[in-house]
């Protein structure tokens, strides 16, 4: 079968020969190198992509994704409902009042943010039906002035189903001062646990039991809650939305309160995948070292070659072969192993949690009790070509080193 020269003479210098085992174990270091970096990256950012995708399922699947409100509170919230879900990206629509507050228990204190909600409709925009640990979510009962707590606050005041406990709201005055509190019994009814920062930070109550704390007349709603198809158009869809509906309409969305965290958690993804990359990259200096070391080993071959009529030409490209082999096949094998590990790094993870004994990820310490993991094809792609430039680069200028090399020169004490 018939090879261009340059493929066939950089193809054997890769392979091993009596005389230059050094030269051949350095290849080997850096294609294990490549292969390392590259295995690296793959599965630290599928972690971060896994990471990142069960804190979106679980923070944006209990925050709203949108919500559509007007200066006045809503008399007809079915109708707003209605309007917002003819928008193809709105998948369901609930009823959604929020106020700030809060909570004390036999002196004990914290702040609060509380949702009021619709139970017969928050199915429909939340997963919190899914994470109900005690109770049930059908406890909220109108003028019942039940409450939803979160995990960490229930575990943080001591508290169990039937516990009662009261919400502090600031209310608008007269007085001197302008704001004066407004104290409200709560019993609880219901526990969930996201496995997030919510737990600590977050209440339910009925969205009739939130407007009589807000002193709304009664049918009346602070705004409508969307869930959407598409999170991340979810500042366009909404302004959309309210301008569809007219003046005195406003639309807010979870990139005003939750945008901070993600932009944050890709950032981190970015900076990590950057600072892997160095890995990839010493192995490609690692090549630059082989080759040069080729170049200084093979200089009588490189004169021959270059008097039986080869151009510099096909001398550099017969270097360039021989490193991006090195390149090729490190890049392939970490990918391959990469993807491996990558999609049973979870499995891994439990294995050492049963040897050991221990628990790695500690649901009573970490959000999450398991390692995520999300293997993204584009990822794999970027690593990839990452690698294999970085490689090539490396053989440039050992590869105009050795098309540099005068025959007389190099056989001069042949």
């Amino acid at each position: 079968m018939f090879r261009p020269l340059s493929i066939f003479i950089g193809s054997r210098y890769t392979r091993a020969k009596r005389r230059n085992h050094f030269i051949s174990f350095i290849s080997l270091t850096s294609m294990i190198g490549l292969a390392l970096g590259v295995l690296a990256m793959i599965v630290v950012l599928s972690v971060m992509n896994g990471f990142q995708k069960e804190m979106s399922s679980r923070i944006l699947g209990m925050v709203p994704h949108a919500t559509i409100g007007n200066a006045q509170p809503l008399d007809d919230w079915r109708a707003v409902a209605e309007a917002a879900q003819r928008n193809p990206q709105v998948l369901a629509a609930a009823p959604f009042s929020e106020l700030d507050g809060m909570l004390s228990y036999k002196g004990a204190m914290q702040s609060i943010q509380v949702n009021g909600i619709d139970p017969a409709e928050e199915d429909k925009v939340s997963i919190i039906g899914r994470h109900i640990v005690q109770g049930s979510l059908e406890g909220l009962k109108p003028d019942e002035f039940g409450v939803v707590l979160g995990e960490i606050t229930a575990r943080r005041f001591r508290l169990n189903v039937g516990d009662k406990l009261t919400l502090i709201v600031p209310e608008p005055s007269s007085v001197p001062g302008g704001i004066t509190p407004r104290m409200q019994r709560l019993t609880v009814v219901a526990v969930f646990k996201v496995g997030a920062e919510l737990d600590g930070n977050l209440a339910l109550i009925h969205i009739a039991d939130a407007g009589s704390i807000q002193r709304l007349q009664p049918g009346q709603v602070q705004s409508v809650r969307l869930a959407l198809e598409d999170l991340y158009k979810a500042p366009q869809v909404s302004a959309a939305i309210a301008a569809q509906l007219g003046d005195g309409y406003r639309a807010s969305d979870w990139t005003l309160t939750q945008g901070s965290l993600f932009s944050a958690m890709k950032m981190e993804k970015t900076m990590i995948g950057l600072l892997l990359l160095l890995i990839v990259a010493v192995a490609a200096f690692n090549i630059i070292a082989t080759l040069i070391m080729v170049v200084a080993d093979k200089g009588a071959d490189i004169a021959i070659l270059r008097t039986l009529g080869a151009t510099p030409g096909q001398i550099m490209a017969t270097f360039v072969v021989q490193g991006s082999i090195i390149g090729v096949i490190g890049t392939t094998v970490g990918a391959v192993l990469g993807v491996i590990a990558a999609l049973n790094v979870s499995q891994l993870v439990g294995w050492l949690e049963r040897i050991s004994g221990q628990h790695i990820f500690s649901s009573d310490v970490y959000f999450i009790s398991n390692l995520p993991s999300d293997l993204q094809g584009f990822d794999v792609l970027l690593i990839c070509a990452a690698a294999l430039g970085l490689s090539f680069l490396a053989t440039l200028y050992p590869s105009w080193r050795a098309a540099q090399v005068q025959p007389a020169e190099a056989l001069r004490y042949e």
